[in-house]
């Protein structure tokens, strides 16, 4: 039998859908426009007396892949919203913008549509970035941020300066957007503290397939977010905010949290997961650590105050 019979990737796809639908939220594709569609998946019956939680993914795959597992602990005490960015999964523009603001208005233009006009938010990596444009521009409607690993305070220089193992913008192309199994398993290399093993070839084509089109539009998605970014650009937002971080994150390394942290007036509640059972977070703290950075957010998001740092740290964090 071929292995173009059976994909991996397409039937992991249909469970993440069960696993969304079981979780009370429905698929929804919304027509903003300007020839801007934007798939989220919402719930089936929005609740009064709940608050509102925008879940945005990075750059790793669509949004079902990278929240499926913060559900169950997310959807009993939140209305929970959970989009595509344009050019992942089923969303899509034929506009030429291609920067992390046009997504945030765009991001917020799907949740107006829903007749949701105050959240909190938290954003993964890439959908850290358009999350901090959210808040910088709509500060009256986000009420809670928490970034995780999402290096919004790199600099184009930090590209060639030794901050980050990605040397160029055209090597973070190559690696972010994956089109053959060795770039791939870099890719696990570089996102995971220990990547999984045996990941043969068929199956990473066919997840390169199936999850890695729409590669111009995200090579320019990309380019847009590196090109010429300057801390000195960034604006302060005033929101109470979670940073959580893997401690070993290779592609925005714990550095620039500090960083992060450093730049603002105010006392963040600063999070990073280490090490717990024996393994250390990466990048991709949402899957290596998903109970733990699930614990932060509802700890965060939930109490009237911040964490403390003796619960940060009974949930495998510390606060520095």
């Amino acid at each position: 039998m071929s292995s173009c019979c059976f994909s991996f990737t397409a039937s992991r796809n249909r469970c993440y859908r069960n696993s969304f639908s079981s979780a009370g939220l429905k698929s929804t594709t919304t027509d903003l426009g300007d020839g801007t569609l934007m798939h989220c998946w919402v719930p089936k019956s929005h609740n009064q007396s709940k608050p509102s939680l925008l879940l945005i993914h990075g750059f790793g795959a669509n949004a079902m892949w990278q929240w499926n597992h913060f559900l169950p602990s997310l959807t009993p005490r939140f209305n929970v919203y959970v989009p595509d960015l344009l050019f992942f999964g089923d969303s899509f523009t034929t506009s030429p913008e291609r920067s992390e603001s046009f997504q945030a208005r765009c991001l917020m233009g799907l949740m107006e549509a829903h007749g949701v006009s105050k959240m909190s938010a938290a954003g993964i990596s890439y959908g850290g970035f358009v999350l901090y444009s959210m808040a910088a521009q709509f500060p009256e409607r986000i009420e809670k941020v928490v970034l995780c690993c999402a290096g919004v305070c790199f600099e184009e220089k930090d590209v060639d300066g030794g901050i980050s193992k990605l040397k160029s913008v055209d090597e973070a192309v190559s690696l972010l957007i994956p089109q053959n199994p060795q770039k791939m398993k870099e890719l696990v290399r570089l996102t995971f503290v220990k990547p999984i093993k045996l990941m043969p070839s068929c199956f990473l084509n066919d997840f390169i397939r199936v999850m890695c089109s729409n590669r111009i539009q995200r090579k320019e998605l990309l380019e847009a977010l590196i090109k010429g970014r300057k801390l000195s650009d960034l604006p302060k937002i005033s929101q109470p905010t979670l940073i959580i971080w893997g401690e070993q994150d290779q592609l925005f390394p714990l550095e620039l949290a500090h960083r992060l942290k450093s730049k603002w007036d105010k006392v963040l509640t600063f999070a990073t997961l280490k090490q717990h059972l024996g393994v250390n977070a990466g990048h991709a703290v949402n899957v290596e650590k998903p109970k733990e950075m699930a614990k932060n957010i509802n700890s965060f998001l939930i109490n009237p105050t911040a964490p403390s740092k003796q619960e940060n740290q009974s949930n495998g964090s510390k606060v520095d």
